[in-house]
This record gives structure tokens, C-alpha cells and sequence, in this order.
């Protein structure tokens, strides 16, 4: 297939230029104008539209029918672009068996994952009942985390933990430190989340290493990364300066403007952009990746820093090279995007609204080298 005459936006080569896109077997065979195509070639005349490296939403929630916050990864991914759908800790090690067999096996879209170290995952996450499965330490299932870590390399990304007074009540740091060490039993890089203290956003930070992703990184107020000043806290530089990266993760409760707006203005981005959709917040405020993407492209953030925090640093931070790129050998995935004008109402969890003036709409996918959609 050649996706021809598009506006191609990959940050992973600094690259910005109109241009075609070829594919074949599967992977990105070549980059350049004017690509001839042969017999049989798909040849798509995509001059109206952007065309980026397939978007990594790097926080979802895709175990559908497994548990009760699991939304439709295929139906999802196609209306916002998605090639990639991480998920970051529905299953534990006593679940993630039906995941894999249910879920991401049958999925045209790929799907990865963080496991969570909790046995049977985020089970109890709905309108009507809401248990935080850190809060019972009991469940806390270190060794069999690390078994089913292990014997999932090609999908197992991470180790996921869940901690804040929502999600592991007066537990603390427990599960955090309960999770590191099967973090660093299996060599993989560890998701945390955190919501209201305790424990403090300093003293989760003070614990995660080079490689952790904190999620949920701009909270509105408490746990927030910004002083009452307007300026980023120190804990938060020392832990960018040391390699711990931060994810928006925005969901129903964990994104704010004034957060990000004070993120911002200090020339601090999130290494990662991600949506945290499930089926609390698919109907508002998350909605969907390229609904998130758009917030901060209305913010200020470049268009390129955008899509690189959707692709290449996705990538980078899932330790998934292959991924989040058109460079010619290059996963064969791709997104085509259009930057709407307007008038565009978006919402961050505590109920502000940002007028915006423009909005990214998903206007197609390439999945392994070809044109897709569900069925």
C-alpha cells in the first residue's frame, strides 16, 4: 500500500515535509516522494490529510467483558487512531490468562500490557461499586506476578500498582514497594498510579526508577506536580532529571487545566499522552486519545511534540523500538489525522471548560501495512 501526498508528521526522524508512505509485508518499506507503486499496489491519495506513526494511547483499559471498566479496543482504536492500546493493569496474574486468549489474541489492533500485581487485576471499578484493590494487601500477589511476567514477554510490557486513598486506602507505599520488587525481579519497567494521598506524590516519586512511568502525572489538587506558585516541584525535576517519565493517564478524575497549564508555562511536557479510557469517562471528559492530544495542542504544545508524545515516546517508554515510527523496517502501523477549526468545548475532570480553537480528528488507520477497520 502507498499512502500518497500526505502532511507526514514523524518526530522519530525530526520529519515534517509532504510526502508518500509505502508499506509491505507488514512493515514501513519506504519514505519519499513520487513512490511508484505496482500492480495491485493500494494507492490512497491522502493530500488532505496528516499522517503520523500509528498513535500508542499508553494508558487504556481494554479487557472487555472482564471486567467492568473494559471498553472495546477495536471500536475504540479506530475512532481515535489508535494502533496501539496498552493496558495498564486490568488483568493480575489470576486473570491476564482469559485476557490474552479473549482479548488481545482474537484483536486486529495490537494490545500490550502492564500487569497488575494485584491477583485478579482492577475488578471492582464501576458506577456502582468502587473497591480499591490495593487497599487488601491480601491480594497483593508478588510471585505470580512475576511467573505471568515472565511467561508473557511479547505482550507483558510492565508491572502495574494502583496506590492513593481510592485505590490502596491506608495501605500507603506497600503495594508500591510490593509491585518494585517484582519490577525488578522480571527487569521491567514499573506503572504507577496515584490519586489522592496517602501516600504524597513526593513519596512516590522519591521511590520509582529510571524507566518508571508515573501516570496521572498532572492531578488537580492534592497530589498535583505544581506549587501554589505556579511552579513545578523539585521532587518532579530531580525525578525527569533521574529518567522517570510522566503520563497524563487522564480518565475520569486525574487530569486538570490548571495543572497542566502550570506544567506547561514551565517548559515542563509530559513525556507521554494518554487518555486512561474505560468505561467511567469514554462518554466525557477523557472521551478518546485524539480528544486528549487536542487539549494540549490547544494548551500551546507543537503539533510535533504532541504526536511524539503519542508515538515515539510512547515507544520508547513500552521499550518497543519498532513502534511509534515510520522509518523504512518499522512497524507498518499509521494514523491519518486532520486538524479541525473552530470552536471545540473541552473539559478536564474538575468540571473547567477550555474553549479551544482547533481539535484532532481521527480519519483513518493502517494497521500492519493495511487499510483497517472493524468489521
Amino acid at each position: 500500500m502507498i499512502l500518497r501526498g500526505g502532511r507526514v508528521v514523524d518526530p522519530s526522524q525530526k520529519l515534517d515535509a509532504v510526502t508518500d508512505v509505502a508499506f509491505s509485508g507488514g512493515k514501513v518499506a519506504a519514505i519519499g516522494t513520487g513512490l511508484k507503486a505496482d500492480p495491485g499496489t493500494d494507492v490512497r491519495d491522502v493530500s488532505k490529510y496528516i499522517v503520523t506513526p500509528g498513535l500508542i494511547d499508553l494508558h487504556t483499559h481494554v479487557y472487555w467483558g472482564g471486567t467492568s471498566l473494559g471498553i472495546d479496543a477495536e471500536e475504540f482504536c479506530r475512532l481515535s487512531g489508535v494502533t496501539t492500546a496498552v493496558d495498564t493493569g486490568s488483568a493480575g496474574p489470576g486473570n491476564f490468562a482469559g485476557f490474552r486468549k479473549h482479548v488481545i489474541e482474537p484483536s486486529q489492533v495490537r494490545i500490550l500490557a502492564y500487569l497488575h500485581v494485584s491477583h485478579a487485576g482492577i475488578f471492582g471499578f464501576s458506577h456502582r461499586i468502587m473497591v480499591g484493590e490495593s487497599e487488601e494487601l491480601r491480594l497483593m500477589n508478588p510471585i505470580e506476578a512475576a511467573k505471568v511476567a515472565d511467561a508473557n514477554r511479547d505482550l507483558i510490557v510492565g508491572i502495574k500498582v494502583r496506590v492513593g486513598l481510592h485505590s490502596s486506602g491506608t495501605s500507603g507505599l506497600v503495594p508500591l514497594d510490593i509491585a518494585l520488587e517484582v519490577a525488578n525481579e522480571v527487569g521491567m519497567p514499573l506503572m504507577a498510579h496515584i490519586d489522592h494521598p496517602p501516600p504524597s506524590y513526593e513519596e512516590v516519586l522519591a521511590r520509582l526508577r529510571p524507566g518508571d512511568v508515573l501516570t496521572h502525572a498532572f492531578r488537580p489538587f492534592p497530589n498535583t506536580p505544581a506549587t501554589a506558585q505556579g511552579t513545578v516541584k523539585k521532587v518532579v525535576l530531580e525525578a525527569r532529571e533521574r529518567g522517570v517519565l510522566f503520563d497524563i493517564g487522564h480518565g475520569k478524575g486525574s487530569f486538570a487545566f490548571k495543572t497542566a497549564r502550570a506544567m506547561l508555562a514551565n517548559g515542563f511536557y509530559p513525556d507521554t499522552i494518554s487518555s486512561d479510557i474505560h468505561q467511567l469517562c469514554i462518554d466525557g471528559p477523557a472521551f478518546d486519545q485524539v480528544t486528549t492530544m487536542s487539549k494540549f495542542l490547544c494548551m500551546g504544545m507543537e503539533l510535533s511534540d504532541v504526536v511524539a508524545a503519542s508515538t515515539v515516546n510512547a515507544a520508547m517508554a513500552l521499550r518497543r523500538p519498532e513502534l511509534g515510527s515510520l522509518k523504512p523496517g518499522s512497524v507498518g502501523d499509521a494514523t491519518l489525522i486532520s486538524v479541525k477549526q473552530g470552536q471545540f468545548d473541552y473539559e478536564d475532570v474538575v468540571g473547567e471548560h477550555l474553549i479551544g480553537d482547533r481539535k484532532i480528528v481521527s480519519e483513518g488507520v493502517v494497521i500492519g501495512g493495511r487499510w483497517w477497520h472493524p468489521n
